[in-house]
């Protein structure tokens, strides 16, 4: 490595620091809430279902420390059920495995039924915000609802993910992580002879998905780039909202482009409830996007080659 690559690198190192303490990144979980909007974000609409739960897990993991421990626990456990499958699978369903299975159906229901349960209630809690906030984004035209689609449905007997294009509301915020786990491990029973031919476990949170529904439409499928953006940019101010009433304190707002790819009136609107939010930063290589009456109460700073520096409120951009 030539030594004005390694110098770079040394510099540009990422050190985190909690009262003067050197720790990990993850460790910041909690004590510094961050809400993030990035153009690569539109994957929560258009993307794959794993997009959708990595934005599920990374919020709930910011404010429910049981939710984060119970992830990495089920994380660690899957891998090892799936192993033990992929041997059944090798030995015709014979072997030592089979007996070993019991102990991981217990831990896979007994962690996943946790994370349902937190996900089946933040994500019923998040729409009544994100629903309010979208129709005023969208100026009463379109009702947003978050649709939870559970790969294991608690509160069905036996629900196909898809049913038809038919969707209703069902709330399964009421059941307890015990009623969750109890279901899941009846699920996982019946559900063995398949496991066992395809070698992994079939049902349980990490087949998770979450589809965003624009007055009964599914924007992931027949919603315009712009509709998506709104959904997204919803979504995110109303985590906002709702980590906020969680945890007792505003999490940092960071939108970047935020406004590439809206028109002009739901531009205003968002930067009319964006002046009402306590902490926000923008990031944005066209000034002209914003009023100028946000613009001109707003704090800005340029960026160049790495250096910050503040501009002048009066200057001219």
């Amino acid at each position: 490595m030539a030594p004005d690559t390694a110098a770079r690198e040394q510099r540009l190192k990422k050190t985190v620091f909690i009262n003067g303490l050197k720790r990990r990144a993850g460790d910041l979980h909690g004590i510094v809430n961050v809400v993030l909007f990035l153009p690569q974000d539109m994957a929560l609409v258009e993307g794959a279902p794993a997009d959708r739960r990595r934005y599920l897990d990374s919020t709930l993991c910011q404010i429910d420390p049981v939710y984060a421990l119970a992830l990495g626990e089920y994380q660690k456990i899957l891998s090892q059920r799936n192993a033990l499958l992929k041997q059944l699978q090798e030995r015709n369903g014979n072997g030592d495995a089979a007996s070993q299975l019991e102990f991981w159906d217990v831990e896979v229901c007994r962690h996943g039924a946790t994370l349902i349960a937190a996900r089946a209630r933040a994500i019923e809690e998040i729409e009544r915000f994100a629903a309010a906030i979208h129709r005023e984004l969208t100026e009463g035209a379109e009702h947003l609802r978050l649709a939870y689609q559970p790969a294991f449905d608690p509160a069905e007997a036996d629900t196909p993910q898809l049913a038809f294009g038919l969707d209703v509301p069902v709330t399964r915020a009421s059941l307890t992580p015990d009623e969750i786990a109890k279901r899941l491990r009846e699920k996982l029973e019946a559900s063995r002879r398949a496991e066992i031919e395809r070698g992994m476990t079939l049902t349980g949170p990490h087949r998770d998905d979450v589809r965003f529904l624009a007055s009964g439409i599914d924007l992931g499928v027949y919603g315009s780039r712009g509709q998506g953006r709104t959904a997204v940019l919803s979504l995110k101010l109303a985590e906002l909202a709702w980590m906020t009433e969680r945890a007792g304190e505003a999490p940092i707002l960071l939108l970047d482009e935020v406004l590439a790819e809206l028109d002009p009136q739901r531009r205003r609107d968002l930067l009319k409830r964006l002046g009402n939010i306590e902490q926000s930063v923008l990031t944005t290589t066209d000034l002209d996007l914003f009023e100028p009456e946000f613009a001109t109460r707003s704090e800005k700073w340029r960026v160049t080659s790495g250096t910050i520096s503040m501009l002048n409120m009066n200057a001219e951009h």
